[in-house]
């Protein structure tokens, strides 16, 4: 469960007067649920994100986090969430795949070291990478790389998977494989929040959307309550809502 209550965050440097990066968000997202996050470049997104991925520490309002409660439980809120970064090369830091997969995986030698390797290995598989278990990862495609950066932190076993703009940059079919992850994420109960720019890709998947602009809170509820209301706060809709006020599956 996440709670927000007032939740406020200003950059250290900001001048004096300036706006805050997020003011006043108020929001609750249940235990399993796709909260989709969206708002043009600007509106708070990111500042979010690292808010609760327990990166940042709220100056105003409070955070909780199936029990971790923030301001105060940072460290813990960082043990539960993985936050996947938009630029996946900020956030590889092995030489090759085997190496990102195993960053944090105790001796080889040991039962432990075993079953990590064997957790590593099935993960790259699932991701389409153990093909290039051994590549250094410069030589990785664009989605490829994004599929390491997620599979490296979906083997952390988080409690909470945070997004930060995964469908910018993909190709039709590395965003439909994007989506399949999701789905099998969310059948096995794990709470997701996916910020994104162009709704089609995850909107029909989504529980719940938060809508910021200009660092506040400007709609929130089922997508069905919030789509008519989203292109005041520079969002377009998807054509099928623009169209039809339907959700239909990204294909």
């Amino acid at each position: 469960m996440i709670v927000a209550r007032g939740l406020r965050y200003t950059h250290p440097g900001t001048p004096a007067g300036a706006k805050p990066a997020l003011a006043g968000a108020e929001f609750s997202v249940p235990p399993g649920a796709l909260l989709c996050l969206c708002g043009v470049n600007g509106s708070g997104k990111s500042t979010l994100l690292q808010l609760l991925a327990g990166l940042l520490r709220a100056e105003g309002g409070t955070l909780d986090v199936a029990g971790r409660h923030c301001p105060g439980a940072e460290a813990a809120l960082r043990r539960h969430a993985a936050l996947v970064l938009q630029d996946a090369d900020m956030q590889m830091l092995g030489a090759t795949v085997a190496e990102d997969l195993l960053l944090t995986a105790p001796p080889a030698h040991t039962a432990e070291g075993a079953a990590a390797l064997a957790a590593a290995r099935d993960a790259a598989g699932r991701f389409g990478l153990l093909a290039h278990w051994d590549s250094p990862v410069h030589t990785l495609s664009y989605g490829q790389k994004r599929k390491l950066c997620l599979a490296a932190a979906l083997l952390a076993a988080p409690g909470l998977l945070l997004l930060d703009e995964p469908f910018s940059g993909l190709d039709h079919p590395a965003a439909l494989e994007l989506r399949d992850i999701l789905a099998r994420n969310r059948a096995a109960g794990l709470t997701q929040v996916v910020s994104v720019h162009e709704l089609e890709p995850v909107v029909d998947m989504a529980d719940l959307m938060l809508v910021l602009d200009g660092g506040r809170q400007a709609l929130f509820g089922p997508p069905a309550d919030v789509l008519d209301r989203v292109r005041a706060h520079g969002i377009r809709p998807p054509c099928s809502w623009a169209a039809r006020r339907e959700i239909v599956p990204y294909e």
